[in-house]
């Protein structure tokens, strides 16, 4: 059965191999690049998507706007939430609206696509191992009174994402919603050069979940690598905490994640 997919951070790395394998494999994929020039230095990588919606993640009118774009371009079965930035910035780079940087793409942006974006069949989000480490009293979100730190910032922005999916998973019983883990893999985002896992295999796991109907690729609220699941940090199963990610992003955002799916296919 043929899918319609989005894929979002689709130029480069573990999305443009997430495109990449799944047009081979016959489906309709939507890629997604930051701007106009960066779809345009792609093109030639991206033989046979669809379309390529362009947004810059970092910017909240960027990002509702995209939404807007994907809604009216049709219904997808699944999308997949692969874009993300790692702890490369020194400093805090705040956005447009004030938002540390890494918080806005990697854990605002899904949030607000989640959002505003009809419900798919399926949702996967694009995560890391790092969660565990995140700051679970969600208490300076922004990054305004705690001294920067890189790898504590980017731990925070996966944990939430966790917690966004998992919370998904339960407010939406008929959405399968997953986390996976691609492995630390050698992308220019993880300045991978002694990277531990195989970037062929980075891939893999969500382009199953978003196209096969064996059981286990439709079961939901799961964390998983390489297509086998694994304990993810206990509390981002605990809806209390979900709730509460959630209403920070929501602060963040001006926005709410509706309760339930729309009634629909």
């Amino acid at each position: 059965m043929v899918s319609r997919i989005l894929v979002t951070g689709s130029t480069d790395g573990i999305g443009l191999a997430t495109v990449r394998a799944l047009v081979g494999k016959g489906h309709r994929v939507v890629a997604h690049a930051r701007s106009q020039r960066r779809a345009e230095e792609v093109r030639g990588e991206l033989h046979g998507v669809e379309t390529v919606l362009i947004g810059d993640l970092s910017s909240r009118d960027d990002v509702i706007a995209l939404a807007s774009e994907a809604n009216a371009s049709g219904r997808f079965d699944a999308i997949i939430h692969n874009a993300g930035i790692g702890a490369t910035e020194p400093v805090r780079h705040a956005t447009t609206e004030g938002h540390a940087h890494v918080l806005a793409i990697n854990a605002l942006a899904p949030f607000i696509l989640t959002a505003l974006i009809e419900p798919p069949d399926r949702l996967i989000y694009v995560t890391s191992g790092m969660h565990a480490q995140g700051d679970t009293s969600l208490s300076d979100l922004q990054w305004r009174d705690r001294e920067w730190d890189p790898l504590q910032a980017y731990a925070d922005s996966k944990l939430l994402m966790i917690a966004l999916a998992f919370a998904v998973a339960r407010r939406w019983p008929r959405v399968s919603s997953n986390a996976i883990d691609p492995g630390w893999v050698p992308t220019k985002m993880a300045k991978g050069q002694n990277a531990t896992d195989d970037l062929a295999l980075a891939h893999v796991t969500q382009v199953w979940l978003a196209t096969s109907y064996a059981p286990e690729a439709i079961k939901s609220g799961r964390y998983l690598h390489h297509m086998q699941p694994l304990n993810a940090l206990a509390l981002a199963h605990d809806p209390g905490f979900q709730d509460r990610a959630l209403a920070g992003m929501e602060r963040l955002t001006g926005l709410r994640l509706p309760l339930g799916r729309p009634l629909g296919r």
